[in-house]
């Protein structure tokens, strides 16, 4: 299926077979297998299903790209715009919501323009105006050299980036989805996507049970009331988990703090390796590579002899680098998530109450 001339969606990574590919394409395309050949059948398999969920195999303009699902950012960029704006569904809407949104993106004349200005051979300056929904370029000489010497002279709501006009590479598909399109989903509506997608496999509706819990008012999606600050709650339906490694297990909620005390941030641990010492656990946030911004897997590494440790502890290995969302605005004040963990006082793990039966169902 064709969009303007210029993109193909693979809507199932495994199914795909065209004339336009080679054969090291079609490798690629089918890079990920069946996570129960990996993980078996336990609740490890299917958050890595729901991870999945997050990915479509595209082909921009002759070339393979494995797009993530982008972050979704509400009100942390619009302080300087009256009014603001909101991500589709608030940022907790499913893959499964999101991905038709973004194949209609792609078949915008506006897309197929932009696609045709990122390899027009020139050096450019792309000025996105996240408010309006529009970008504008600038192959001012004088724009160019100062974002080639690190002088950004973006706003948050107008992200500055440079681009060599040699053709469209993943990052800049995810600035389109990200400041044109509005689509993504924040930390807390990935975390409530995985949790439910757990649930569903057991047959069991996670926000019809926890609606009266979230004090959803009837007809509001609970997705919208399942965020950070609920997991971070005195509720009863969440359990409060000692963070040493060997309490850990996969679907426990990892949580980061902000500078005032709250939390923040939120991921989900998927598995606990202890004998190799690996943690691996999954999160969307724009603080990461170009290459990993939206939803990705993160790891810990650990002594399996020291599995007593606590995530707190500073000779525990966090893999994640964090950088800034667009290269030249501030850096990110952590150097990777063990430092975000760290801080302000530490983070916590905590545990859904409701998943319990669910996931020994699973098992």
């Amino acid at each position: 299926m064709r969009f303007a001339g210029l993109l193909m969606l693979v809507l199932m990574p495994l199914s795909f077979t065209s004339a336009d590919v080679s054969e090291a394409d079609m490798a690629q395309l089918a890079a990920f297998s069946d996570p129960a050949r990996i993980w078996g059948g336990g609740v490890e398999a299917v958050i890595e299903e729901a991870y999945r969920l997050c990915f479509r195999t595209v082909i921009v303009d002759g070339r393979v790209m494995n797009l993530r699902m982008p972050f979704a950012e509400n009100h942390e960029r619009d302080s300087l715009v009256e009014g603001g704006w909101e991500f589709l569904g608030k940022g907790k809407s499913d893959p499964v919501s999101l991905w038709p949104v973004i194949v209609k993106a792609f078949g915008t004349r506006d897309f197929a323009r932009y696609i045709e200005t990122l390899k027009n051979g020139a050096e450019q300056v792309i000025i996105f105006d996240i408010a309006a929904r529009k970008w504008s370029v600038s192959q001012d000489i004088f724009d160019i050299a100062r974002m080639k010497a690190g002088s950004y002279h973006g706003l948050p709501h107008r992200p500055y980036v440079l681009v060599r006009g040699g053709g469209a590479e993943q990052s800049d598909i995810y600035n389109y989805l990200y400041c044109i399109a509005w689509t993504g989903m924040d930390c807390s509506g990935f975390v409530w996507h995985t949790l439910s997608y757990i649930a569903r496999k057991a047959n069991v509706n996670l926000g019809a049970n926890l609606r009266r819990v979230l004090g959803v008012p009837s007809g509001v999606d609970p997705s919208y009331f399942a965020g950070t600050a609920f997991y971070n709650s005195r509720s009863r339906e969440i359990i409060s988990v000692d963070d040493t490694i060997k309490n850990l297990k996969p679907a426990d909620i990892l949580l980061f703090r902000a500078a005032d005390g709250t939390m923040a941030h939120s991921a989900v641990i998927q598995s606990v390796d202890f004998s190799r010492g690996i943690i691996r656990y999954v999160q969307s946030t724009d603080e990461a590579p170009l290459a990993e911004r939206g939803v990705h897997e993160s790891f810990v590494r650990f002594n399996p002899k020291q599995s007593y440790l606590s995530l707190k502890d500073a000779s525990l290995e966090w893999t994640q680098k964090r950088f800034s969302p667009f290269p030249g605005e501030k850096a990110s004040a952590f150097s990777d998530d063990g430092q975000r963990y760290r801080a302000y006082g530490g983070g916590r793990v905590v545990r859904l109450r409701a998943m319990a039966p669910i996931i020994a169902k699973l098992k």
